[in-house]
């Protein structure tokens, strides 16, 4: 076998390889010997057939079989030769070829990039910290009686927070859209269901009032037709109720797994999976903002085929989120470049941290892997069944060992880093706008 290799472009290299011509020849031949002794060819005796005639009726197929064999062996032995490291599947295309000729062969793909990391001592990274106060306690009380409210109707101007029903149809110059117009529609005014302006329109009407609103859809609104268009929509108010939330008796409680109805041991549990959350979502910003500094830091050439991998992944995520409230039939493919830049991003970010781990030998952390595993667990009823079942779990060990070895190169950066606290609130961490 003989290689040589090209680079084209970027990342891009093409191996071009020959295989001795007796070595393809021979496989030919010996795969034409074997079918000459299986195959039933009428006017010749089993195991009878020349191999001449079958030569001149499988030819072309086992040509092709052993090609195939060939290239894919020869392929993975060049590379190895060559200390190559293919970032994804080769493109190979045989050379026109006689028998007694040499087998010549193409392979295009990409390499990894050689991944230089700048002193992580230079990295500036800010990390948010937050608690929980007995507002935000008591606000998530409330949230849990709202959960469980009753609507009650009224005779006045409706206000943020009522319950309103209401008859619309939008119009853009004078023209209805599809999609705009609906009947008995119910609406929690300030929930921000509906686009910017509509449940404001709506504040300060009472019922059996008729009367016009106007708004603007967003630039980014999902049907291409109303992107940045002024509607307006005329409006019928048919009902206006104000909610009635429940008192925080022992029955209440008891409808969130307190058997005992006592509220505190309520409240405990409530800050409790508060904190839990909290304390993920402060470890996400870290990671988030680490990962930022890391790519903003280092330039890194992502090989395509990487990113295309990505996007398909991301691409499916989007379907399945999608396909919960759609048949996935009348889904249209969604268009790799609502993914690419994400897709970039997470190559990057996982050739960086790959490179952190490397240069720095990190290893697995079996304890790191078991408070990740007991962290899952805590928000089931049984979290040591649910431990049990991870560690008896092959493909959902590694997938939490994954897990654990990118939080310790998150965790090794920020060692490193130049770290700025900011304090937060609790609202403003649990709560910040969704990018």
């Amino acid at each position: 076998m003989q290689v040589s290799v090209e680079s084209t472009k970027g990342l891009e290299r093409v191996l071009t390889i020959t295989v001795a011509a007796e070595t393809f020849d021979k496989e030919f031949d010996g795969r034409i010997r074997h079918l000459s002794k299986t195959q039933r060819v009428d006017g010749f005796r089993p195991g009878k057939v020349p191999a001449s005639v079958i030569a001149k009726r499988f030819g072309a197929a086992v040509e092709q079989e052993v090609g195939g064999e060939i290239m894919q062996r020869n392929f993975y032995e060049a590379i190895v030769a060559e200390k190559l490291n293919p970032a994804g599947a080769p493109a190979v295309a045989p050379l026109a070829r006689k028998k007694g000729e040499d087998f010549v062969f193409t392979a295009t793909f990409e390499v990894y990039p050689e991944v230089a990391l700048k002193g992580l001592d230079k990295l500036s990274v800010e990390t948010v910290t937050a608690e929980i106060e007995d507002k935000d306690l008591d606000n998530m009380l409330v949230t849990l009686q709202k959960q469980h409210a009753e609507w009650k109707e009224v005779k006045r101007k409706s206000k943020k927070d009522d319950q309103v029903t209401v008859d619309f149809e939008g119009s853009i110059d004078g023209e209805v859209f599809e999609g705009g117009k609906a009947e008995g529609f119910q609406i929690v005014l300030g929930s921000e269901r509906m686009i910017p302006g509509f449940e404001k329109g709506i504040i300060g009407h009472k019922t059996g009032e008729e009367f016009d609103i106007e708004v603007t859809f967003p630039e980014d609104y999902h049907a291409e037709q109303l992107k940045g268009k002024t509607a307006t929509f005329a409006i019928n108010l048919t009902k206006v109720e104000n909610q009635i939330l429940p008192e925080m008796t022992e029955e209440f409680v008891k409808k969130f797994g307190v058997e005992t109805g006592d509220l505190e041991t309520l409240k405990a549990d409530v800050k409790k999976n508060m904190q839990r959350e909290l304390d993920q979502v402060l470890k996400n910003t870290a990671k988030d903002n680490v990962l930022t500094a890391l790519v903003e830091t280092n330039e890194v050439e992502v090989p395509k085929a990487l990113v295309d991998g990505e996007v398909n992944v991301l691409r499916k995520q989007a379907m399945e989120r999608y396909g919960q409230q759609m048949d996935p039939k009348n889904l249209p493919e969604l268009p790799a470049e609502l993914f690419t830049e994400q897709a970039e991003k997470r190559v990057k970010v996982g050739l960086l941290l790959g490179e952190v781990i490397k240069t720095n030998e990190i290893k697995v952390d079996p304890a790191k892997v078991t408070e990740l595993i007991e962290t899952a667990a805590s928000s089931y009823e049984n979290p040591a069944e649910v431990v049990e079942y991870y560690k008896n779990n092959k493909e959902l060990m590694q997938n939490m060992e994954n897990v654990a070895l990118e939080e310790q190169a998150v965790d090794f950066v920020i060692a490193q880093a130049k770290v700025k606290a900011v304090k937060k609130s609790f609202d403003e961490v649990m709560n910040k706008p969704a990018a």
